[in-house]
C-alpha cells in the first residue's frame, strides 16, 4: 500500500497552450492545497480504447471461472483455468510472477482477504465462499477485477456477507463523481458496511491501473469525505473494498508472505471493477 504524496500541487499546465476547463478547474483545486492527479494519470483515448479491451478480456475470464467452479476442485484447478483461457486469448495473466506472487490469480476463501495463493491441496467445500482476483493484460495494457463465488449451500451470515461487500462497491463507485475526491468513496463504502453490522480492511486499499498494474491513485475505502487525491475524467482505476464480518484488522501468513487473512479469523468478502471516470461518473470496463 502506497502512501500519498505529501505535495498536493502537481498539475502542470501544458507550454503555450491555452488552459482547458479541465485545466482551470483542477488548479483551483490545487491553489486550495488539495492533492491533484499528475497529468500523465489522465488516460489518452488510445490507451482508454486498450484497457477497455483488456477489461473484456477479463471479464470472459471471471465468466469461464463461474461456469467451471465447483464443490471438490482445488485452488490450483481454478489458476488452471485463468491461466490456459487467458493465454489461448492472447492475454497475459498478471500475477504470474510479479514481485514473486507464483501463481496467475489470487484465491481467498473465507477468513482469507485477498492475495491467497491457488494450492493443489486446497480443496473447495460446500458452504466456503471464495474471491477469485483476476488481472489481464492484453497489449501492453491492464484491467483488474475480482468477483465473490458461494460454494453449493452456505450460512445466512456468509450470503449476507458477499451480499454487503457487493453493495459496498456498489455505493463506492456511485459516490464518484468528477471532481470529488477519493475520500468521498470511502466514506460511502464504510458507512454502509457500519450500518449493515461489517467492518472494512483499513490496510489494503484500491489503486489506479491500466498502463501498469498498480498506479495512482490509492484508493481508499476506509475514511473521511473531501480525504485524498481529487478523481478527474480519464483516470482509471479499482475499486475493491475487502469487507469483514468481524473486526477491520489483518495479518499476513509467515510462511508465504502473501496471504491476507483476518485478525480474528472472521469471514471476509471483496468485490472489485476496474473503471474509467467520465464527465458523467464511472464507467465499468470489467462488465
Amino acid at each position: 500500500m502506497r502512501l500519498l504524496k505529501k505535495n498536493p500541487r502537481n498539475w502542470r499546465v501544458k507550454s503555450g497552450q491555452p488552459l482547458t476547463e479541465m485545466d482551470k478547474k483542477i488548479l483551483s483545486f490545487q491553489n486550495r492545497g488539495c492533492l491533484v492527479p499528475t497529468r500523465d494519470l489522465i488516460k489518452t483515448p488510445e490507451q482508454i480504447d486498450g484497457i477497455r479491451r483488456a477489461g473484456t478480456l477479463n471479464t470472459a475470464v471471471l465468466d469461464h471461472v463461474a461456469e467451471h467452479i465447483h464443490e471438490g476442485m482445488s485452488t490450483l484447478d481454478i489458476d488452471k483455468l485463468v491461466h490456459e483461457f487467458t493465454i489461448q486469448h492472447g492475454g497475459i495473466p498478471a500475477p504470474l510472477n510479479y514481485e514473486g506472487f507464483p501463481k496467475s490469480c489470487c484465491t481467498s476463501i473465507n477468513e482469507v482477504v485477498c492475495h491467497g495463493i491457488p494450492d493443489a491441496e486446497e480443496i473447495l467445500e460446500a458452504g466456503d465462499i471464495i474471491n477469485v482476483d483476476c488481472t489481464t493484460i492484453l497489449d501492453g495494457f491492464y484491467a483488474d477485477a475480482s468477483r465473490m463465488f458461494i460454494i453449493g449451500e452456505t450460512t445466512p451470515e456468509r450470503k449476507k456477507l458477499v451480499q454487503v461487500a457487493k453493495e459496498c462497491l456498489e455505493v463506492g463507485a456511485a459516490a464518484c463523481k468528477p471532481y470529488t475526491f477519493v475520500g468521498d468513496s470511502a466514506a460511502a463504502i464504510t458507512k454502509h458496511a457500519h450500518q449493515n453490522g461489517c467492518t472494512v480492511v483499513r490496510d489494503l486499499c484500491g489503486h489506479g491501473v491500466g498502463n501498469a498494474f498498480h498506479e495512482e491513485p490509492d484508493m481508499e475505502h476506509w475514511g473521511r469525505k473531501g480525504t485524498g487525491m481529487l478523481l478527474v475524467p480519464g483516470m482509471v482505476f479499482t475499486i475493491e473494498p475487502m469487507i469483514n464480518a468481524g473486526d477491520w484488522q489483518v495479518f499476513v501468513d509467515s510462511e508465504d508472505e502473501w496471504t491476507v487473512v483476518t485478525e480474528d479469523y472472521s469471514d471476509s468478502a471483496q468485490w472489485e471493477h476496474t473503471f474509467l471516470m467520465t464527465e458523467d461518473g464511472l464507467e465499468i470496463l470489467t462488465y
